[in-house]
């Protein structure tokens, strides 16, 4: 049962993949979408793409400073091309590709995969925070657009009526799943749980302020590789800062839908846009661009890293 629950994992998110690619494809013409690339501006597209190796590069400069308290100076290079190995696995397999990083770090820097997994999900605990809060900045920055798109969409009785309606489920949720000792519950607790430890273990270590330096630092380049890369088509010029962060956010939940965003990702970007009446051509066209090109650099640099990791390390043995 428990083999048949890991290839569910594997096989739906790709058809899932594919089932979107196909959809967005039917939504615009390939001649179409071919012309959008062709008439796009590279520089922006580059400088995005600048931007998005910087936050890897950032990534894994960050990670030496959780490797340090457990004994351990692994070198920057290794866990660089660590990172860039494993979201390229993360294309095919996903979720894999952080097995696959530890799994790297212990055969070339003698991590023990135990430890050197935890520290990988620690990090994620803190991007998950840094994404949360990018969430909590959009909601503050543009409340007063949600407030009226939602006011336009619903009138006041049911904005109250819904209101209600999601303080009791939060109640009911917290009585018949948190209080209970189910194991949804024990899920949640332990979710929770790893968020604070996770949050905690950061202000404990020697380079905490690089630390959370560098998580920033990382975030700002998401943010600015996918706010540059507008420019690239003259249809978004002058986009609103909260298409920018809406679209930003539900393009990064859906690289966790599909493998690495297959199909999602540019359908994502479809919908956040819609809520700011830009047209779906150039929207859909923008999702494929960024996706095309940042999944390209990956496939490159993961590729790249894949090969010349032996031959590196070999040379550093012999030295």
């Amino acid at each position: 049962m428990s083999k048949f629950k890991s290839i569910l994992k594997v096989v739906i998110p790709l058809l899932l993949g594919v089932v979107l690619v196909w959809y967005s494809l039917s939504q615009i013409s390939v001649s179409k979408l071919v012309q959008y690339f062709k008439d796009a501006d590279y520089f922006w597209i580059i400088l995005g793409v600048i931007f998005g190796v910087l936050s890897h590069l950032s990534r894994a400069y960050r990670w030496l400073f959780m490797a340090e308290p457990l004994g351990y100076k692994p070198k920057l290079a290794n866990s660089f091309m660590s990172v860039y190995s494993a979201y390229l696995i993360n294309l095919t397999i996903p979720r894999a590709g952080e097995v696959a990083r530890a799994s790297i770090l212990a055969n070339y820097e003698g991590l023990p995969f135990e430890k050197g997994f935890g520290t990988i999900v620690s990090e994620r605990v803190a991007d998950t925070i840094m994404l949360f809060l990018i969430i909590g900045l959009a909601l503050a920055l543009e409340f007063e657009f949600i407030y009226n798109f939602f006011a336009s969409k619903l009138n006041s009785s049911t904005l109250i009526i819904g209101a209600l309606a999601l303080i009791a489920l939060v109640i009911l949720t917290y009585i018949f799943v948190v209080r209970s000792g189910s194991k949804m519950a024990l899920k949640i607790k332990e979710f929770i749980g790893g968020l604070v430890e996770g949050a905690l273990s950061i202000f404990k270590m020697k380079k905490k302020w690089s630390f959370i330096f560098h998580t920033i630092f990382i975030w700002v380049m998401y943010l600015s590789m996918f706010y540059v890369t507008t420019f690239a088509l003259p249809e978004l010029d002058k986009i609103p800062l909260a298409a920018i962060l809406i679209g930003f956010i539900l393009a990064s939940f859906s690289i966790a839908a599909t493998n690495g965003g297959i199909g999602s990702f540019p359908e994502a970007i479809v919908i956040a846009f819609a809520l700011f009446n830009i047209a779906e051509d150039p929207s859909r066209a923008f999702g494929w661009i960024m996706w095309s090109t940042q999944t390209l650099v990956i496939i490159i640099l993961g590729g790249i890293s894949l090969i010349y990791l032996p031959i590196y390390n070999r040379k550093q043995e012999s030295i």
